[in-house]
């Protein structure tokens, strides 16, 4: 009688997984070279040329040896992602801000979620479209939509909501950072106000960063901060979907539901770390590069489930609903800085 080798057996799996994998993850990490290498020397979104990219190679969701490895990437490689993002903050950098710009931030994330969810009904698009897409432009654009998306219920219209959010929230992130500088200077805001403003509306980090020091560097330095701050908003955000949708997640699932997704813990987990000073500022860059990398390759991986045909289904409402959650923030923000409720 022969005895199994667990470690052997053990290894002998790692191996064919990743062999199931390997393709589909593969044209994911291409996809996300080749938009990344365009977006730095061309410019624009790399997170929206990786999803269109994706999209043209819809066909390979259909042919099996690429599947699971594009399940993977969208799913596996995109939590990892969020995760790192937590090198970015650490707990002196949001104090600093003082109680102004953190209450309006948190009103703000709170308030936008909740009008989203009321205009989505009003839209007839569901209470899952409002809360996600009020979460995407309430707080970090792309990389927030892929992380509520995460702990969301998958069902019929999952991925073409998460698909659809990215793609306008981009856009919209976008269109702010050009446009936005132009209402610093016609409302006359000081750096203080400007970074305040910026950072409390755009969408995107990079785009964030991008508007802030078009202004000045003392703009740019609070707008970092402020947009960090909302950052952050993503782990409420996330434990407070995790309990919203737990029902509904484990009736579609054949394994129990954790109390909190294992990349919010982490994310949490690196935050406190980075916070106490023990992430060396050579590993923090590499780990916001990698986070970057895995947000990217997830995005490819979207969009390579996702057909256009699918997405036309959709209609403007989507578009609408985005429109109008982005108006309510820049209203919001602006009303706050006026009233001195976000002064630093």
């Amino acid at each position: 009688m022969s005895i199994a080798h667990p470690s052997k057996y053990s290894l002998h799996r790692l191996v064919g997984k990743g062999q199931t994998l390997m393709p589909g993850v593969i044209i994911c990490i291409t996809i996300a070279l080749a938009t990344t290498f365009i977006a730095d020397h061309y410019g624009g979104p790399t997170l929206l040329y990786a999803l269109l990219f994706g999209m043209t190679l819809h066909f390979l969701s259909e042919e099996g040896r690429c599947l699971a490895g594009v399940e993977f990437a969208s799913r596996t490689i995109l939590r990892l992602g969020v995760a790192l993002l937590g090198v970015r903050i650490t707990l002196n950098e949001v104090a600093e801000l003082g109680i102004g710009p953190i209450l309006m931030v948190i009103a703000g994330v709170v308030l936008t979620i909740s009008v989203g969810t009321l205009l989505a009904r009003a839209l007839g698009l569901g209470r899952d479209m409002g809360l996600l897409t009020g979460g995407a432009v309430a707080i970090c654009g792309a990389s927030a939509a892929l992380a509520l998306s995460a702990v969301m219920p998958r069902n019929e219209t999952h991925e073409r909501n998460t698909i659809m959010t990215v793609v306008a929230v981009t856009t919209l992130s976008t269109v702010a950072m050009i446009t936005y500088p132009l209402l610093v200077s016609v409302f006359g805001f000081s750096n203080n106000e400007a970074g305040i403003f910026l950072g409390g509306t755009i969408h995107d980090v990079a785009q964030v960063v991008g508007a802030g020091y078009i202004i000045s560097d003392d703009a740019g330095d609070v707008a970092t901060l402020v947009k960090l701050l909302r950052v952050a908003m993503l782990v409420p955000a996330v434990v407070a979907f995790t309990f919203i949708f737990r029902k509904s997640r484990a009736e579609g699932s054949s394994s129990k539901v954790p109390m909190l997704p294992g990349f919010l813990v982490a994310f949490v987990v690196i935050v406190l770390i980075n916070t106490l000073g023990w992430i060396p500022t050579v590993a923090a860059e590499l780990a916001t590069d990698l986070s970057r990398w895995c947000l990217v390759a997830a995005i490819a991986g979207l969009g390579i489930k996702t057909s256009f045909q699918k997405l036309a289904v959709v209609g403007w409402k989507p578009v609408i609903l985005m429109v109008a959650e982005t108006v309510f923030l820049l209203v919001f923000v602006m009303l706050c800085i006026h009233f001195g409720l976000g002064g630093l």
